[in-house]
Order: C-alpha cells, then sequence, then structure tokens
C-alpha cells in the first residue's frame, strides 16, 4: 500500500490554533485512493522545522507528499506554485527567531516548481463547489521554508516522491477575532485535501490551463 505523509504546523502568531492541523489531524490513518495517510505537525520555527520534516520523511518513506499551512486572509484553497530560497520574517517564530532576507539553502536554486498537478487539483476541488485557486507565492515564513525544503531534498536525492504546499483559509471560529477576514469550516478544508490527495495520486499529468496572475 502507497503511504502519503501529510504535514501541518502548531499554532503561531497568538492564534491559539492552526487550521491546517485541526484537519490535517483527522486524516491520520485513513486509506484514501488506496494510500494510507499519515500526519505529521512541524513547528512554526525556522531552525527546527525543516530539521522534523526531513525526519518524517526517513520514517514514514512516503509516495507522495503533501504540507499544508494557514493564510490567514486567503479566501479559499490555494496550491501552491514555487517555493523560494529565502527567509523573510515579517513576525518572529515560535522560538522568537526572525530571519530577514537569509538563504534557506546557501548557494540553493532560487526556487522550485510544485510536483504535484496543481491545476487539476484546482479544477477538481473546483468541481466539488470548493472555492480554490493557484497561488504565485507561498510567502517567506516557514510555509515556504517548508514547500522550498522539501522540495529541494527530493531534487537532490533524484526522489521521484511527489511534493507540494497547499494553503488553507482561517476556520471561522478564528475568523470571529479577524472581523472581515474570510474562512472555511474544517470539514470542507478537509474534503478539500482528500481531494486534492486523490488528485495527486491518480494524475500523472496535469492540466494545461491558465492559472496564472496579472498581479
Amino acid at each position: 500500500m502507497k503511504t502519503v505523509l501529510v504535514t501541518a504546523f502548531e499554532p503561531f502568531g497568538g492564534e491559539s490554533l492552526n487550521p491546517s492541523w485541526e484537519a490535517v489531524r483527522a486524516l491520520d490513518g485513513k486509506t484514501l485512493g488506496g494510500a494510507r495517510i499519515v500526519a505529521r505537525q512541524l513547528p512554526v520555527v525556522f531552525s527546527d522545522v525543516l530539521g522534523v520534516l526531513y525526519a518524517a520523511m526517513d520514517e514514514v518513506q512516503p509516495d507522495l507528499i503533501l504540507s499544508v499551512g494557514q493564510a490567514g486572509g486567503r479566501s479559499d484553497i490555494t496550491l501552491e506554485r514555487i517555493g523560494i530560497n529565502v527567509d523573510d520574517a515579517r513576525i518572529p517564530d515560535n522560538a522568537g527567531q526572525q530571519p530577514v532576507d537569509e538563504p534557506i539553502v546557501a548557494d540553493g536554486p532560487a526556487g522550485y516548481f510544485s510536483t504535484l498537478p496543481i491545476k487539476a487539483i484546482v479544477a477538481a476541488l473546483r468541481e466539488a463547489a470548493i472555492p480554490a485557486s493557484v497561488s504565485q507565492t507561498a510567502g517567506t515564513f516557514t510555509c515556504n521554508r517548508v514547500m522550498y525544503g522539501l522540495l529541494h531534498r527530493l531534487h537532490t536525492e533524484g526522489n521521484r516522491v511527489r511534493g507540494g504546499f497547499v494553503h488553507i483559509p482561517y476556520l471561522p471560529e478564528q475568523a470571529a477575532q479577524h472581523p472581515g477576514a474570510p474562512s472555511m469550516a474544517r470539514d470542507n478544508v478537509m474534503q478539500a485535501l482528500e481531494i486534492a490527495i486523490r488528485v495527486s495520486l491518480e494524475t500523472e499529468t496535469d492540466l494545461k490551463v491558465a492559472g496564472g496572475a496579472t498581479h
């Protein structure tokens, strides 16, 4: 049986929960598309997060890796196109670290593209009446660090395992503390992640449809 590693983050930035972990932990142990789901929580700490991710990869030996993070202020499920080689923290992480303009990998490439079928996933999510889009930036906080670090390791090892990152909105209980902020119910997020996993397992070649942005 194939194994899918799904990662999510602990709360940060003054939040009491992280919607990524609330959704992902509920998937742990489930079987989707003939694959077993293994969930792991990552720390929002620049110096530690990739070590925890890589340890999980070594332990689980997954056939697919989907990392998930919170994007407060976004209104839909966003499939990230690219991770870039820079840490530039607008706020401190959970250990008080705040790197600015520092490379994630010294002398590493400027960026790595997701190897997930991101446009096919977006199409499937929209077909299921779940708002979704391709995102052109994973930010420069720990989410981007995880995306870049994940893809860098897969690339340098010549690993054929596919991997990528998806951002999700606040949960309603979080948005209630941020007037005007959009949100999405946990059940909808879980459904979206299940669809993303199934499409990634079943789709070898991504759709060639427009998913860009004008700004």
